[in-house]
């Protein structure tokens, strides 16, 4: 009973952490002509309860879709048209076709941060209570702490909380399959995740780790007897939520077609704003839209992508243990990031959700990383007005994950898991790298600090004028990279012994 009013009270503290970034400016605030992403959520609302669904992903007069056209899969259509229902009943003004463009109120931002709160109370705070509780080794305390923890995370509360996105449906799909998956669920992870991916294609940077786990226990238990049963059954599962979610797009090829081809346009290039990614980071140095056509940048983007996933994914098929999936769902997702094509930087999120899976395991490094993927996206919450919530919300995390985790009291070698580096630099004379790692995560929170406090107060020179923007987005890169290495060693030196996951 203990346990329930722990998390209760941490579900109660992330409610209200929410809510009070809420209570913050938006995307596009009163920026006219194309407003932000609130805006863009707004219209789809219009669009999806004014028009028949065949003119949802169409360019028509009713319909621009040059301005914030329909680029997400089906489910997110379907959500719009729900929330749109409900904007209808309460101020029909909020939807109304064309003439409420750019629609800006008190009650309208109190629907919408609403309709984000009841989307993440109903799908991904239940899947985050279940996994710390029920897929989290350690004491009741430890399954608590990680709870708030992973509530608190401040990347994802201000994007969809400041911002303005629905990424908590999407994640919280993804979540769900996870719990699912760990508890031996196996069709009804295929199904939930299945769901996220209908909700938003982003959801592929998850894709392979879900594939290969499922893959690999088919093939454990035997291809021509219990395997194969399971592998039918997940089959099934999967074609048949594809096909109910696409369902009133699959009479006509053509109306199927344009949905693809809005979920994935290829037209935009290989990166747009300053990304915290190998491509936007290298471009200081070597102008890779210059020297390449758009063809060679989307096959360039797509094997080196294939390259830094296969190794964790070929791990996670061969030995397709819960241990595994959890770490190839992060190298999976960091390779998409880091290498892929037409990158954003709110996709760092992504990265994060299997991040915070590992909160327990490697805290340290969970918790670093966390603090850098809601670095890497100051630019941005800046340009919203998100300044104050940015700066509360990380130093809430930092404090709180730090003294409930215990992050700095366990991060010996065999805490951090730093045995294989050892393995594979044995040329090297042998140093203490937990202490060094210590000193490297002060050093980096410092530059993040400072960086942070550089980008408010100074002007760039006028000869530069993204040079904070570069110089957060480099830095992030490096650390995600850094990341990235470390979560693959980690994969390929075995699973935690015992008497560590006893010790937490």
């Amino acid at each position: 009973m203990q346990t329930w009013n722990l998390v209760s009270i941490s579900v109660l503290l992330g409610v209200v952490v929410r809510w009070g970034v809420s209570l913050n400016p938006y995307s596009g605030a009163g920026k006219p002509p194309m407003f932000g992403d609130y805006e863009a959520q707004r219209h789809w609302q219009e669009v999806t309860y004014n028009l028949p669904l065949q003119e949802w992903y169409f360019n028509t007069t009713d319909n621009n879709l040059n301005y914030w056209g329909l680029d997400y899969p089906p489910l997110t259509a379907y959500h719009s048209w729900i929330c749109a229902y409900i904007a209808k009943i309460l101020n029909p003004e909020w939807v109304e076709l064309h003439k409420s463009r750019g629609y800006e109120s008190s009650a309208h931002k109190l629907f919408m941060r609403a309709t984000v709160l009841v989307a993440d109370l109903l799908i991904y705070i239940p899947a985050v209570v279940l996994y710390c509780l029920y897929l989290t080794e350690g004491s009741s305390k430890r399954k608590v702490s990680t709870l708030f923890c992973f509530l608190l995370y401040p990347g994802l509360i201000l994007i969809d909380y400041g911002h303005f996105q629905y990424n908590g449906v999407s994640l919280g799909f993804a979540l769900w399959g996870v719990v699912a998956l760990g508890l031996g669920w196996d069709t009804l992870g295929s199904l939930a995740f299945c769901l996220a991916l209908n909700y938003k294609q982003m959801e592929l940077y998850h894709a392979l780790p879900f594939f290969c786990y499922l893959l690999g226990k088919c093939i454990k238990l035997g291809l021509t007897g219990r395997g194969l049963f399971l592998l039918v059954r997940i089959a099934v599962t999967v074609l048949m939520t594809f096909a109910l979610c696409w369902l009133p797009f699959l009479s006509d090829p053509n109306q199927t077609l344009q949905v693809v081809r809005r979920i994935f346009p290829v037209a935009r290039g290989l990166f747009e704003d300053k990304v915290a990614n190998i491509w936007c980071s290298l471009n200081i140095l070597i102008r890779f839209r210059s020297i390449l056509s758009s063809d060679s940048q989307l096959y360039l983007s797509f094997g080196c992508t294939l390259l830094a996933v296969l190794p964790s994914s070929i791990k996670l098929l061969t030995k397709p243990n819960f241990w595994q999936f959890k770490l190839a769902l992060a190298n999976s997702s960091l390779a998409f990031f880091l290498f892929s094509y037409q990158v954003h930087e709110k996709s760092i999120l992504l990265a994060a959700l299997p991040a915070c899976l590992l909160l327990s395991d490697l805290p340290l490094m969970v918790i670093w990383f966390l603090l850098a993927s809601t670095f890497s996206m100051l630019p941005l919450f800046l340009k919203d007005g998100l300044l104050v919530p940015y700066a509360v919300t990380s130093l809430a995390f930092l404090f709180f994950s730090i003294y409930l985790m215990s992050a700095l009291v366990h991060c010996s070698e065999e805490d951090l898991r730093l045995s294989a580096y050892h393995k594979l630099f044995s040329c090297l004379p042998k140093l203490d790298l937990a202490y060094i790692l210590r000193w490297k995560f002060y050093i980096s929170v410092a530059a993040m600090a400072g960086l942070s406090i550089m980008s408010v107060v100074l002007a760039p020179p006028p000869h530069l004028p993204d040079l904070f923007t570069v110089l957060v987005s480099t830095a992030a890169f490096l650390h995600f990279l850094g990341t990235f290495i470390y979560f693959n060693i980690v994969q390929f030196s075995g699973p935690p012994s015992k008497s560590h996951k006893k010790n937490h």
